[in-house]
């Protein structure tokens, strides 16, 4: 049952996103995130965070992160995953921005999720390393394990460093649904506001995932790009001459609370999560059949929830990965669920520039959504200079456009057939006081 809010005159409880926290490539912080994607510079390059000349692909997009200058102390350090320190720092950034006291929020109506697609990766596989003496034993020692071993192989952990760092004991979770977790956490903490189970949410997603085993599995299946001798341009989402995404890592933390309360503090309201929904096509582990119809119906179903039409969507903020089934897959889907209106709404893909950072990249690309309709910029396609002509939509080549936006849809696809949509929109378009 979806309770209804006296603060908004007794209509039904709306979401909306009051901060905002972002770690990733290019420079840390939301503005230096902003800064970036908006002028269509990019920020993949050579991985540097371990020796990757034998593989076959060998670029990423990594953040420029030193845990000791974001100001997390020696225990967290040592207790936490990079991904982990990646979410307390964009946590710590959306609290800050939002103007939320912890001490004047109700604890236990303070809620947190987090996805995540790969987890404490990078820590789990330095472990491992060490009590198998790097594969040689079978029978692993455990004498040679961390204490933290076991925290970095449960997912839960990130939730709860989250929880800590916002005071928070209201419900928290785990959302990891592969590479559309970020958005799916987000959907999920939207929910719990809906329903009444919270009034203030910490939600977001983390992935560090530039690791041997991660780029390993993903050279195996050739879904990375082999273009290393131009790393700053190998990310080429509908492009026709791309091959690859590029592997990148980051998180995007956000501060949700219902609509009423944010107004009665006097908070600044950056959007409206105004609706959600999430398919899974039951079809293929890593295939996606070509008309797109999945995520199509993902789309129709989150614009039925904010209960606009798709011609009130302005912008697109695609998957946009860089492989030729997914940027042909989504662009059928576009046309699917917006019909004749696809052809006149502006499309781009930021993965051009920051790479795809898995479970977190559906949480920084709502960031970017929420950021293009704040600054009234579309941001751009990087790399875009040869059209797939099977991808016929304006996806924004090379240069952000000026465009005032009051609704933006933002989507995700992932490994297991998941697919989501989200609408964000101003909570004072037109038509959202009957709608709601």
């Amino acid at each position: 049952m979806t309770r209804t809010s006296p603060a908004d005159g007794g209509r039904p409880r709306r979401v909306v996103i009051t901060g905002i926290g972002v770690v990733a490539p290019g420079g840390l912080g939301t503005k230096a995130f902003w800064e970036l994607v908006s002028s269509g510079r990019t920020a993949t390059r050579r991985i540097s965070l371990f020796d990757a000349s034998s593989y076959r692909s060998r670029v990423a997009g990594e953040a420029d992160f030193d845990p000791v200058a974001e100001g997390l102390t020696q225990q967290q350090i040592r207790r936490t995953d990079r991904a982990g320190q990646f979410a307390i720092v964009a946590a710590r950034e959306a609290l800050a921005d939002s103007g939320v006291d912890a001490h004047d929020a109700d604890p236990a109506r303070t809620g947190v999720t987090i996805g995540t697609a790969v987890g404490s990766t990078m820590s789990l596989e330095r472990e491992y390393a060490a009590i198998s003496d790097a594969g040689r034993l079978w029978n692993v020692d455990h004498v040679y394990g961390m204490p933290h071993f076991y925290d970095w192989f449960t997912p839960g952990s990130l939730a709860r460093e989250v929880a800590h760092t916002a005071a928070a004991e209201g419900p928290a979770a785990v959302v990891s649904s592969g590479c559309t977790s970020g958005l799916d956490a987000v959907g999920h903490a939207a929910e719990l506001i809906r329903d009444g189970s919270a009034d203030v949410m910490v939600a977001g997603a983390t992935d560090a995932p530039i690791s041997p085993i991660a780029v390993a599995c993903f050279d195996a299946i050739k879904a990375t790009t082999p273009r290393n001798d131009d790393p700053e341009h190998a990310s080429r989402p509908f492009d026709r001459t791309r091959n690859g995404f590029v592997l990148g890592e980051g998180s995007a933390v956000f501060v949700l609370e219902e609509l009423g309360r944010a107004r009665a503090r006097g908070a600044h309201i950056y959007a409206e999560i105004a609706g959600f929904a999430t398919r899974c096509n039951a079809f293929h582990m890593t295939g996606l059949r070509p008309d797109g119809r999945e995520m199509a119906e993902a789309i129709r179903v989150a614009l039925d929830e904010a209960r606009l039409p798709g011609t009130a969507v302005d912008y697109i903020n695609a998957h946009g990965s860089s492989t030729k089934q997914n940027d042909r897959h989504e662009t059928a889907a576009f046309k699917h669920a917006l019909g004749a209106h696809a052809y006149a709404t502006p499309v781009s893909s930021i993965k051009s520039m920051i790479g795809h950072s898995l479970g977190a990249i559906g949480s920084i690309e709502i960031a970017a959504s929420v950021l293009a309709m704040e600054h009234g910029l579309v941001p751009p396609t990087a790399n875009l200079h040869e059209p797939d002509p099977e991808c016929d939509l304006d996806y924004v080549p090379l240069v952000a456009r000026e465009q005032r936006t009051d609704t933006v849809l933002t989507v995700g696809s992932g490994f297991g057939g998941f697919q989501s949509a989200m609408v964000l929109a101003r909570p004072d378009r037109a038509g959202a006081e009957a709608a709601a």
